[in-house]
């Protein structure tokens, strides 16, 4: 499942929080510091997926008359050509190898702004970030999910897509995550 750009700075406090609570790093210049880095960096990764997403759906759109002539499938034709320009886009596809990644990078650009220091080996480090950016991608459906049931049950009902539907939306979705420790 792909994780939504808006969700960058949810999962950069999950990977700040667990980094915080693990007693194995310090943030010389606070939490939000090292979350506003970790945001910068997940969005820059999940941005690279969305350009790459347009693309393949330009692609497609010009190529429609011939998809429909030669009886292909959007979504398999898709994902072909997803996978087909990835390494241009220098993302990885897959979400393990593309976590381990992320974490690597993360641990780098808050070692480099100087924001954090530990005295473990670094593939600690890493597998802190690793696995609040696993969990957090694992946990997100349901997040998802209890908050359009909330919705769904007010007695006012709300309209997808208008601003008010999205300020509820994103004031369920924060305490969510508050009951499950994550923000």
């Amino acid at each position: 499942m792909k994780i939504p750009v808006p969700h960058a700075p949810y999962i950069a406090n999950k990977v700040a929080i667990d980094l915080l609570n693990s007693k194995l790093v310090t943030f010389s210049r606070g939490l939000e510091e090292a979350k506003k880095i970790i945001t910068e960096v997940i969005t820059e990764d999940l941005e690279k997926e969305r350009k790459l997403e347009a693309k393949v759906a330009d692609i497609l759109d010009e190529n429609e008359d011939n998809m429909e002539f030669m009886q292909v499938d959007r979504r398999s034709m898709f994902w072909m050509i997803k996978k087909k320009m990835a390494k241009d886009y220098d993302l990885l596809l897959n979400y393990e190898d593309r976590f381990s990644e992320l974490s690597h990078v993360v641990m780098d650009r808050l070692w480099q702004e100087d924001l954090m220091d530990y005295t473990v080996n670094e593939n600690s480090i890493k597998n802190i970030i690793y696995d609040a950016i696993d969990s957090y991608k694992e946990s997100f459906e349901e997040v998802e999910k209890n908050v359009y049931e909330k919705i769904g049950n007010m007695k006012r009902k709300l309209i997808p897509g208008t601003d008010e539907y999205e300020v509820v939306f994103e004031k369920l979705y924060r305490e969510e995550l508050k009951k499950k420790g994550m923000f």
